[in-house]
């Protein structure tokens, strides 16, 4: 259909256009990708198996949704996806504001104007990027905000009094008939408004001030919500719930590969900054590892959850991180240490709730315990376990077996070591190559590694032995103090040590 050339009703019907409601719509262009195999949500990461096909059955289905899920789940990105399913443009009268369908208008406007002008009713074209309307649920939303209420400066103009139609001022759902509205967060929409909604789902009744209306609205109704029993600011009322035909849940990432692809997909790292830094996959798995541990940490609020939010800001950070120390140093290029994780904390602290015991620990402790615990978790699948190597400490061939003995005798004889945050790489390489027995390990299990990654390998190794009390780790003054446990145990009880973050495993583990 050349739609440039239609501009009245009577061209409309010569052209054989026939009406759809916008569900049999992107039902109809659903099954067409189906059928192609062609991708219906794009760059949605780990939902593949779960959430996507449970929205094209509720989609086929014709069905309102309400995606369910916390905070973070890409449920209003699904939502907006959406608009792809539909037509690229569809005909509606022009001059309308509820986009009436010429062959079924419902609006007093639109009728009233075909009844006068019939097939020479001027036509206009409504691009699918148009029937997209979207409002997050609050407390002040109102039922004129959404449905509408009566203008006193439209009567006033037109002279009319409030008991004719056209005084109506339409709110935000009526003007977004023949597409998609989306509520986001629906509990925190007063219950008054819920209730107001039944009517618009169920039987397509507009009631404003007076007024009922028989609007037969056309619309795909999406919602997002925490689940109800999850949030204390309001819940989804029982009848509109039981309205909304289907309930979809969302989901954190079940892997840390999926959980990598879509920190990749959403950083915004400029050019430059990849240029100037190179990241790892070790510290991108430790970085997606802080999430996954928070997720279940017992100071972190499960209820509130912890968006992918958390680990695209600490991505970025670490970056910046790296970046700062090479610009300050005047390097051309680097790497990501393990030292410049301590840049990810302010992403950490910003994008978890906590509960009680939480909120005792405080907010920066409980940032360094997961970002400890997620080093402790990431350790066994490049390193034998300490906790097993712990176990054989009875047995003839425990010297033997342990291939950390070297490191840890070597701290054990009273040396210690300090890496700077803002030191050179070189002089971080030359500072970890003091250390007995560390390049030998990494050389051990990592045999083809360039000199860069041997480093890093061999910092990682250092804090790995820390989450596990092998040796000690402190921040203290813009560095990190690695030392004996034992002598440092001591010397904190003697109270030798007055500043910093104390890292060692008994508060952490």
């Amino acid at each position: 259909m050349n739609i440039e050339k239609i501009k009245t009703l009577g061209e409309l019907k010569k052209a054989g256009y026939k009406r759809r409601t916008v569900k049999e719509e992107i039902r109809e262009n659903l099954i067409k990708k189906l059928q192609h195999k062609e991708p219906t949500f794009t760059n949605i990461i780990g939902y593949d198996d779960t959430v996507i096909p449970d929205t094209e059955r509720a989609l086929l289905s014709r069905h309102n949704i309400l995606f369910l899920g916390l905070r973070g789940q890409a449920k209003t990105r699904m939502a907006r996806q959406m608009v792809d399913l539909m037509d690229a443009y569809i005909p509606y009268v022009a001059g309308s504001e509820v986009n009436d369908d010429p062959l079924h208008p419902i609006s007093k406007y639109a009728k009233d104007l075909i009844a006068e002008k019939g097939d020479s009713t001027e036509i206009a074209w409504l691009h699918k990027s148009e029937r997209y309307g979207e409002k997050l649920a609050t407390p002040d939303v109102s039922v004129a905000d959404l449905i509408g209420d009566i203008d006193p400066i439209k009567a006033a103009n037109l002279r009319l009094n409030f008991a004719d139609e056209r005084v109506i001022h339409f709110g935000i759902i009526p003007k977004s008939n023949r597409g998609i509205f989306v509520i986001n967060e629906i509990p925190d929409l007063q219950a008054r408004i819920q209730v107001a909604l039944f009517n618009i789902l169920e039987e397509g009744d507009i009631q404003i001030r007076g007024f009922k209306l028989r609007m037969p609205l056309d619309i795909l109704f999406v919602f997002t919500a925490n689940p109800e029993d999850y949030t204390n600011r309001g819940s989804i009322v029982t009848p509109l719930k039981d309205r909304i035909e289907s309930q979809i849940l969302t989901h954190y990432p079940k892997s840390i590969e999926n959980s990598l692809a879509i920190t990749e997909q959403e950083a915004d790292v400029l050019d430059e900054q990849k240029a100037k830094v190179k990241i790892s996959d070790l510290i991108k798995r430790l970085i997606e590892q802080v999430a996954f541990e928070a997720r279940v940490s017992e100071f972190v609020d499960k209820k509130s959850g912890v968006s992918a939010r958390l680990t695209i800001a600490a991505y970025e950070n670490a970056i910046s991180a790296a970046e700062r120390r090479a610009i300050v140093n005047k390097e051309k290029e680097t790497h990501v240490w393990m030292s410049d994780l301590v840049g990810i904390i302010p992403s950490i602290t910003g994008k978890i709730e906590l509960v009680y015991e939480g909120e005792q620990e405080g907010p920066y402790q409980v940032a360094f315990n997961l970002l400890d615990k997620a080093i402790r978790t990431q350790f066994v699948n490049y390193f034998p376990n300490p906790e097993q190597l712990k176990k054989k400490r009875t047995a003839a061939t425990a010297k033997e077996d342990n291939p950390f003995k070297p490191i840890t005798s070597w701290f054990d004889k009273g040396n210690q070591i300090n890496l700077f945050f803002n030191t050179k790489d070189e002089e971080k390489i030359q500072q970890l190559y003091k250390v007995d027995g560390l390049h030998s390990l990494i050389k051990k299990y990592f045999k083809h590694a360039n000199e860069k990654e041997t480093a890093l390998l061999m910092e990682f190794v250092l804090h790995g032995l820390a989450s596990y009390s092998m040796i000690s780790k402190k921040m203290v003054e813009g560095s990190i103090e690695f030392k004996d446990l034992i002598g440092s145990m001591m010397n904190l009880g003697t109270g030798s040590f007055s500043s910093g973050v104390e890292d060692d495993a008994d508060d952490f583990n």
